[in-house]
């Protein structure tokens, strides 16, 4: 029927032409423009940071300054995972190139120096965005500019999108959110260590404020009797809340800040003469940090989360993830073997690495590496397992909980109990 209604169409127009006198009638041997096979869409160019040979990604970390001891483990071995991808050829014909900066921990120089990698180095995607000023500082600015962030070395609240939309499709946090870690924090506290009263030390900042967001909810939804007092994270004197801690008399304390005002808090705790177990967050669940507060030890117990499991199903000698990291970091610092912070640096560039694999031979655009993160379930180093689909970007919500110890002068965490759901540990 088609071709019957075009081939009268065809000739009604002949017969117009002649009928008024014009052109002579179209030689049938001629092609008719009608017929023509529709232009095809142009094959989509790769996105900025992309050649025939590299692919280019970059981060703010802060190597100096009081944070250099979580920065510079993170920075290394980032660029060891990505050296040995290279080694072996990189991924679909691409090498990867690595631009990193010093931002000194500072929000301002981390948004200066992020605009930088996205307008002027033209990286295709940051990887490892380091540190909660930076990310509180550029959230907006890369939403609105749409490119790739391939997981945070923070947990703050503005990452949390069960739901994302626009430009927050391009976000894939992995480590876990502070709100959803608040929660957990609670329920060790009540599942692991019993406790009916609570109290919180919580900074000032976007880590303490978001995790006590999180112990607020756990709590309430526990009726566990909750006590708080909020500090400011420059502060040297934490005397005045740790004595409110003692005052309240609670079965556990749970530190709900960063590295360095952590530290000081538990040291507080300890000069008042407190024998409350504390539990801290993932982010001090490092030998480093531990060893700044050891003295404390003898004195009270102190615990916290970890997200990554480096042992064999056994639980006692290591996994295969761990010792190819191991071998590989040793190369560049044999002390990171044992480094939680090179640990997370690790995984960034393993989750990046993920999503190139995955969009194969097609072309390389962030559109592309966005649809690939989604397509399935994303397996990493070290048994950490995320779902971006369906727009979720909340990172992991399963975590393990650890505790100090002293062995030969040498303070280390050791696993308490492993990786759970907080369903699984108030069971």
């Amino acid at each position: 029927m088609k071709k019957l209604l075009l081939a009268f169409l065809l000739t009604l127009g002949v017969i117009s032409l002649a009928a008024c006198g014009g052109d002579d009638p179209v030689d049938p041997g001629t092609e008719d423009p009608g017929t023509e096979e529709p232009t095809p869409e142009p094959e989509p160019e790769p996105s900025q940071g992309v050649t025939d040979d590299t692919v280019t990604v970059g981060n703010t970390v802060a190597t100096s300054g009081n944070l250099a001891f979580v920065g510079v483990p993170f920075r290394t071995a980032m660029e060891a995972y990505f050296d040995m991808v290279n080694d072996a050829g990189g991924v679909n014909g691409r090498t990867i190139e690595y631009i990193q900066y010093d931002d000194e921990f500072n929000a301002a120089n981390g948004l200066s120096l992020t605009q930088q990698l996205v307008e002027d180095d033209e990286v295709f995607a940051l990887v490892g965005h380091f540190g909660t000023p930076t990310v509180s500082a550029t959230i907006d600015y890369l939403n609105g500019v749409g490119i790739p962030r391939v997981y945070y070395a923070t947990g703050i609240s503005g990452l949390f999108a069960p739901n994302a939309s626009g430009g927050e499709l391009a976000s894939f946090p992995v480590q876990p959110i502070y709100d959803a870690e608040g929660e957990v924090m609670v329920a060790r506290a009540v599942g692991d260590l019993g406790a009916s009263k609570i109290g919180v030390i919580y900074s000032n900042d976007d880590a303490g404020l978001g995790l006590f967001n999180g112990i607020e909810l756990r709590a309430d939804a526990l009726n566990v009797d909750l006590e708080s007092v909020q500090i400011d994270p420059s502060s040297d004197d934490l005397s005045s809340a740790a004595q409110t801690m003692l005052d309240f008399d609670p079965d556990v304390i749970l530190v709900a800040s960063n590295q360095v005002p952590a530290a000081t808090a538990v040291r507080a705790l300890n000069l008042a003469g407190s024998d409350i177990p504390v539990i801290t967050s993932y982010v001090n669940a490092d030998a480093t940090w531990l060893g700044g507060v050891q003295e404390v030890l003898p004195n009270f117990d102190v615990y916290a989360s970890a997200w990554i499991n480096i042992f064999a199903e056994d639980g006692v000698s290591f996994s295969d993830d761990y010792n190819e990291f191991a071998t590989v970091i040793s190369e560049y610092d044999a002390e990171l073997a044992a480094n939680s912070f090179a640990f997370a640096g690790w995984i960034a560039a393993a989750t990046f690495v993920e999503g190139l694999e995955r969009v194969g031979d097609d072309v390389l655009t962030w559109e592309n590496y966005i649809a690939a993160m989604e397509e399935s379930l994303v397996e990493l180093p070290f048994g950490v397992v995320l779902d971006y689909s369906s727009g979720s970007r909340v990172g992991t919500q399963a975590m393990a909980f650890l505790q100090g110890e002293v062995t030969d002068g040498v303070a280390a965490f050791s696993t308490v109990d492993p990786i759970r759901t907080i369903d699984e540990i108030l069971e």
